[in-house]
């Protein structure tokens, strides 16, 4: 997971605990908000130690990170199948996971020290729907299918296609967080999404709560 591209940061709000504690924030997330709590300090306490976060990020885990990656859960199928290409420390899969226990979630992450982290989350957390696999998106290709692949700010929309869509299962769905520029990506993905069937490309706006900036979600049919 790299820094994300804008999307979801906002200039100014509440100290990150205060939202994070906030009444808005336990009524959007409801009965996830627990898991997800812990996973935030989780990640606050450990995220910079272990080289998952910049040191800059700490203070707005919230906003920056766990309400942009809840953002995109709207848009994800309520059950079936999702996996969340390099998932780095867990945004937004872990936030998925918590959020949508119903679902099977699959984080695709390269990195030994990264899936280290995500196996102990997932043991700490009690995430009995959560798979973690280690290497590229690429070497995966065919190996399963899932309803929806996700990811955030991994790559420029084109070579995320090329990465992604293969593990879409025919009549699944797209669905990753990208910057707000996005639309900017979109026709030198054309040929590849071409390749794909995947024709009807939408990009979407996703709110959480007042006062932290939407995220940009970009969703994509499978259609071949």
């Amino acid at each position: 997971m790299a820094e994300p591209e804008e999307s979801g940061a906002i200039a100014e709000t509440p100290d990150s605990e205060t939202l994070g504690a906030s009444d808005a924030v336990k009524a959007y997330l409801d009965d996830a908000y627990d898991g997800v709590t812990r996973y935030a300090d989780l990640l606050r306490d450990q995220g910079e130690l272990r080289g998952l976060i910049g040191p800059r990020e700490v203070p707005r885990i919230w906003e920056r990170h766990i309400l942009n990656s809840a953002a995109v859960v709207q848009y994800l199928p309520t059950s079936g199948s999702v996996a969340d290409i390099g998932s780095g420390a867990g945004l937004p899969g872990v936030v998925i996971a918590v959020m949508r226990p119903e679902l099977e979630v699959i984080l695709v992450e390269p990195m030994e020290r990264r899936t280290t982290w995500l196996n102990e989350v997932v043991t700490e957390l009690g995430l009995t729907n959560v798979q973690v696999k280690r290497g590229r998106a690429e070497e995966f290709h065919d190996a399963f299918e899932v309803d929806a692949v996700t990811s955030r700010a991994v790559a420029a929309l084109s070579k995320l296609v090329r990465m992604s869509m293969p593990l879409v299962r025919v009549g699944g769905e797209l669905v990753i967080l990208k910057g707000r520029n996005v639309a900017q990506e979109v026709e030198p993905a054309r040929k590849v999404l071409r390749k794909f069937g995947a024709a009807d490309l939408e990009i979407l706006e996703a709110a959480t709560v007042e006062g932290v900036e939407s995220t940009t979600v970009v969703r994509a049919r499978r259609g071949k």
